[in-house]
């Protein structure tokens, strides 16, 4: 390559830099962050990415994911209109970056808990040490924190094969993390570990832990309810069995996204994953 054309492609590159950076700016510039209370000392961050389950009190705050790395200043302020910017604790509930994109920020002063497949993943992906969960788990952890156990259990091969729900014990809270997207079919990561077959095992595991009162935070979507988890349950179900049977009767997954799932199910595609990304998942899930 001559000097000249090293010149150009050193230009166009450093172009392109500056073009992707000021376009992942703009796509949080405008992000704002929202508290919801939930109950007893939690409450809900909604703003880019997995909701944020927060626990605030007379120990101090800990957090439950963390969004996008270009919101943790606002997260930061968030939180500290709850009682502090820096949390005792993070809590990621899987190792996805909509979830743990502001790990590395809050690492450098809060101490990180997760699977231990999230710390491999996360290492895996040459994330900074800070980014690190430093306590790690198998089957399941908990922190007594603000009056009451927060506990954090693994969900396998679910939505991914690093996923856990937490539960707050006197605030009657659950976090689902991405194993409940309110009002819309789920994203199960089939290339890191996730089934759907788990992931309804899972949610009918979670479903018998909560009372018809407790109340739920989604990885995305509303606050809700045991109900809306049962309705997205019977979603979840209802259709992996309707492609499961189509697929049993030798129809491809071109046909079967054709065929649709119905128009009862037009609402739920209108989100991240849509219904033909939903009919792909379920046939890919599940062996011939």
């Amino acid at each position: 390559m001559s000097i000249k054309k090293f010149i150009i492609f050193v230009t166009a590159t450093l172009s392109m830099l500056v073009i992707y950076s000021a376009s992942a700016q703009n796509q949080f510039e405008n992000v704002t962050i929202q508290t919801v209370p939930v109950g007893g000392n939690v409450s809900m961050l909604v703003g880019q990415g997995g909701n944020i389950g927060v626990s605030a009190g007379d120990d101090g705050i800990l957090i439950i994911d963390d969004q996008f790395a270009p919101l943790a200043g606002r997260i930061k302020a968030a939180i500290e209109s709850l009682g502090s910017a820096v949390p005792k604790f993070v809590l990621n509930t899987h190792f996805h970056g909509d979830h743990t994109g502001s790990n590395e920020e809050f690492g450098l002063d809060s101490l990180i808990v997760a699977h231990e497949n999230v710390r491999s993943r996360l290492e895996a992906a040459e994330s900074p040490v800070s980014a690190l969960p430093v306590v790690t788990f198998d089957d399941d952890v908990t922190v007594h924190f603000n009056g009451e156990d927060v506990t954090l259990i693994h969900m396998p091969a679910g939505h991914t094969d690093t996923d856990s729900v937490v539960m707050f014990s006197e605030s009657n809270v659950i976090h689902m993390g991405d194993h409940f997207f309110n009002g819309g079919f789920p994203f199960v990561d089939l290339d890191n570990g996730g089934t759907v077959q788990g992931y309804l095992g899972n949610l009918e595991r979670a479903l018998s832990w909560i009372q018809s009162d407790t109340q739920v935070i989604p990885g995305h979507g509303a606050l809700g309810t045991k109900a809306d988890l049962e309705a997205f349950y019977g979603v979840v179900k209802d259709t992996s069995i309707a492609i499961r049977v189509m697929k049993s009767q030798q129809m491809s997954k071109e046909e079967i996204v054709a065929e649709g799932l119905g128009d009862m199910y037009e609402s739920w595609g209108q989100g991240f994953i849509n219904e033909e990304r939903w009919i792909g998942t379920v046939f890919d899930s599940y062996p011939r």
